[in-house]
């Protein structure tokens, strides 16, 4: 391992830290526009975490542990999943350990996280919105789980960076019937894993509609800072795993520090598409009913399960 193999991991977690406020941004942009409004500026959710660092962090009347860590261990399991996933590089320090399953359980861990925050308020609002979450994290987290596993049977291994170089020097695997039908379900948890239309409204403060606002009704200050920016790294996580995994084609497989800077180029490139498409699309979509959305997420299991099928039969075709 040389210095490439750091300068990926250095430059993929910083990306996604200093990145992830911009793409929200250039979201909230695109909607903007698409919507005949000016918008506030790509820059403006950093000026509004700046903002909210700076004021007096408050916390609730007889909460415990769970709500004041819960928002530094948002941000800490992601900038890990982050510095696990072949954002830009398959080949840095922990590619090793960038297995499928601890991946998945690093995002369950935030999830929880928050959902035990929102219980520990003690409020209708807090304790409705970790109920919903958890019917949601029940359905979202074997979808991922699946969708990946129907890549990873053709690269004999669930460990992700080997998942990715091999569709870099593969890239019929990802145009099979089953690549298809996993980016498809995959796509679909990310919009329920990150709370995007029409699974959540992120902008939406109606308490009949709101899941993850709602476990985060009480926070305010630099808490609220933590839990913004957590969720903002958690959107370009998935859709940079998204690009990653289905449009692998610049993630860098060698040592070479060229290789890495073109990686972080079309890193941002692809994950600004990503979210220009998906903010676009929002603009034409309408939020489910809250009892459709597991129907919506069943949907995407199916295809999944379809994924993993269909991989392991045309796997076994091909070494028959």
């Amino acid at each position: 391992m040389n210095g490439a193999g750091t300068l990926a991991l250095v430059a993929q977690v910083a990306a996604v830290i200093a990145g992830a406020p911009l793409l929200t941004g250039l979201m909230r942009q695109v909607r903007a526009r698409m919507e005949g409004r000016a918008g506030a500026g790509i820059g403006q959710p950093w000026r509004d975490l700046r903002k909210l660092m700076r004021k007096e962090p408050i916390t609730p009347v007889r909460t415990g542990p769970a709500f004041r860590l819960a928002p530094l261990l948002l941000v800490v399991t992601t900038g890990l999943i982050a510095a696990l996933v072949p954002l830009m590089s398959t080949v840095t320090p922990v590619s090793g350990s960038a297995d499928l399953i601890v991946v998945v359980a690093l995002l369950a861990l935030g999830t929880v996280a928050l959902a035990l925050a929102g219980l520990d308020t003690g409020t209708a609002f807090g304790g409705m919105g970790a109920s919903r979450e958890m019917t949601v994290i029940a359905l979202v987290e074997p979808t991922i789980l699946l969708s990946v596993f129907a890549l990873s049977i053709p690269a004999g291994s669930t460990n992700l960076a080997a998942i990715v170089a091999g569709g870099v020097h593969d890239s019929a695997r990802l145009a099979s019937p089953s690549g298809a039908l996993a980016a498809v379900a995959f796509t679909v948890v990310v919009l329920a894993e990150t709370g995007r239309l029409p699974v959540d409204n992120p902008s939406t403060h109606l308490e009949l509609t709101m899941i993850h606002e709602a476990m985060v009704l009480e926070y305010a200050g630099p808490d609220l800072a933590l839990v913004e920016l957590g969720s903002q790294m958690r959107l370009t996580v998935l859709l940079g795993l998204l690009a990653s995994l289905f449009v692998p084609w610049g993630v860098a497989t060698s040592t070479s520090v060229v290789a890495v800077v073109v990686a972080l180029v079309l890193f941002a490139v692809k994950v600004a598409l990503l979210g220009a498409v998906l903010a676009a699309a929002e603009v034409f979509w309408a939020k489910l009913r809250l009892f459709r959305v597991p129907e919506l997420l069943a949907g995407s299991f199916l295809l999944a399960l379809l994924a993993v099928a269909a991989s392991y039969f045309l796997s076994g075709e091909g070494t028959s």
